[in-house]
């Protein structure tokens, strides 16, 4: 399963724009070669192993909490919260996948889709639920709520950082290959650029 291509190329063209060091012409050290760079981070896919198992306990916790003060709560935020229930938990599951997929395969698109769900959705949810007074908070709700704030908080960074990486890989990987292809083909570049000084130079002299 992976994005379609539309999208992946809209979330490739997003992190090229965002990522990308303008700063970096090159490899670090001469000779580096940028394939021999392991860009997957340890951090964020610890994080991401660990909230794997974190959600199912939000997720049972969250609901408990709601069937106890359902009845106490307005009708306003009784559909607030089912439907955040509901996006939360659908967010949750393509977020995590697109995390997997995106750091341990260093897929660009799949990251920057996991960033964008964390940073745009998931966190802006989570954090509705902890500070909004009026859904009646409870302790264990605020307990694991902060949690989880912190896991998304520490994923949207380690990410933030991970793909700055993996896009700067790209472009010197890029740049590295038409430097090779102008090493193999040199003699044409040359002679392009000759004809041209030549008809610049007939030009300027005139009839």
């Amino acid at each position: 399963m992976s994005l379609p291509q539309p999208l992946r190329r809209r979330l490739n063209s997003f992190s090229r724009t965002v990522f990308t060091d303008s700063r970096r012409t090159g490899p670090q050290y001469p000779g580096d070669r940028p394939d021999s760079e392991m860009l997957s981070s340890l951090p964020l896919q610890m994080s991401l192993y660990f909230n794997v198992y974190f959600f199912p306990f939000w997720w049972l916790s969250t609901v408990v909490m709601l069937q106890l003060k359902y009845s106490f709560l307005s009708d306003y935020y009784k559909f607030i919260l089912v439907t955040i229930m509901i996006l939360a938990s659908l967010i949750e599951v393509i977020r995590l996948y697109l995390g997997y997929m995106g750091n341990l395969q260093e897929k660009v698109p799949e990251l920057a889709g996991f960033w964008l769900l964390t940073l745009l959705l998931q966190l802006p949810i989570i954090l509705f639920l902890l500070f909004n007074e009026g859904l009646k908070i409870q302790p264990l709700e605020r307990a694991v709520h902060i949690i989880f704030a912190l896991f998304l908080t520490f994923q949207v960074i380690a990410a933030f950082v991970t793909l700055k990486r993996m896009v700067n890989k790209l472009a010197t990987h890029f740049r590295l290959n038409e430097f090779d292809q102008l090493e193999e083909h040199p003699v044409p570049y040359f002679y392009s650029l000759d004809k041209e000084e030549r008809a610049v130079s007939m030009a300027g002299r005139g009839p």
